[in-house]
């Protein structure tokens, strides 16, 4: 009578306060992703980016002021006397380019293989440095780290920013249904980082060419995002449950990925966003992989850092939430040796 009750019941039609309770639900949810995702595009400006000006300080506070004036807080100096000095810094990614002024006329030094959109921003550089007094009709730009020839604009190693987070929650997902145990699902996962790693890595270097350098060396790049995201959120949710999946899926998708600065650059996104955003999988992996495949793994040691502690973090969580289950089997097992030696 109860299950025939029970079933009529759920044929009828949902009460509508039921139907706008969930327009309202799904309209704050489309406001959420729109402001994830459209926010730190739409308010991405030039701000305190790190570039390097080689020559004699008068000159290269000459620059400086034209640099302010131009675009107020746009970069942040440092003098260094050359242009060797200036390659340097470029190459071990403490500055996105330089402007040399130690042979008299400005030369601009890009690396679109940094940032595409730092880069662009620099060639406009130039040309507001050629229209000054006494200058040719523009400043020579050099790039010193390029992109490959295959994808100049660096369209596939930007894109492929979501589907390796979405990568890393499906991974969770999958191992947090599929799977029981935490040695099992940590080793799923470290063995998916690895294959995926291998594949992604293959796909981006040898097929779309958006890649350079070692091939290992980036499917380790690759391997550790992957390992970092996934593992972190089967620790949450091996801890909490389904809120930790949604609140590790919120985390790397709605935070980690709009913020990662992949796609311009970290310095470029409003106010704190960027600084956050390196601080989390996804953009501390874009920077990882720029490293590996353009600059011979130089600048890689912070992001790496991070990788390991979310690393290390999700590890954590999934022991942790591994013991009470193992508490309860232990427990267990004395009663069913007694039952079975009753019978």
């Amino acid at each position: 009578m109860d299950t025939s009750a029970r079933r009529a019941a759920d044929t009828l039609p949902s009460p509508w306060p039921a139907v706008g309770r969930t327009v309202v639900l799904l309209t704050a949810l489309v406001g959420v992703l729109l402001t994830a995702f459209t926010w730190p595009a739409v308010r991405s400006h030039v701000h305190d980016v790190p570039i390097a000006v080689a020559g004699p300080p008068p000159a290269v506070r000459q620059v400086g002021a034209a640099l302010d004036q131009r675009l107020p807080n746009g970069f942040a100096v440092t003098e260094v006397a050359d242009a060797a000095a200036a390659e340097r810094l470029i190459r071990d990614r403490e500055v996105y380019g330089a402007i040399d002024v130690s042979s008299g006329t400005p030369q601009v030094i890009t690396a679109s293989a940094a940032s595409t959109a730092v880069a662009q921003t620099l060639q406009g550089v130039a040309a507001g440095l050629g229209q000054a007094p006494g200058a040719g009709r523009t400043s020579p730009v050099r790039e010193l780290v390029a992109l490959p020839a295959d994808d100049p604009r660096g369209t596939g190693l930007a894109a492929g920013a979501l589907p390796l987070v979405m990568g890393g929650l499906l991974a969770a997902l999958l191992l947090t249904r599929l799977v029981r145990g935490t040695a099992p699902r940590v080793g799923g996962a470290l063995a998916f980082a690895i294959t995926g790693g291998l594949a992604v890595a293959a796909i981006l270097q040898f097929w779309f060419g958006s890649l350079d350098g070692s091939y290992l060396a980036n499917t380790g790049a690759i391997a550790l995002a992957t390992a970092a995201t996934s593992l972190s959120v089967i620790g949450l949710e091996s801890l909490l449950g389904y809120a930790g999946f949604a609140l590790g899926a919120v985390t790397m998708m709605l935070i980690g990925n709009p913020l990662s600065g992949t796609s311009t650059a970290p310095e470029m996104l409003p106010g704190w966003s960027g600084t956050l955003g390196q601080l989390l999988p996804p953009g501390a992996g874009g920077r990882l992989l720029r490293s590996t495949a353009f600059f011979e793994g130089h600048g890689a040691t912070h992001s790496v850092l991070v990788l390991t502690a979310w690393l290390v973090f999700g590890v954590a969580l999934c022991l942790a939430g591994g013991l009470p289950k193992r508490r309860r089997r232990l427990a267990a097992a004395p009663d069913e040796s007694t039952e079975n030696a009753a019978a």
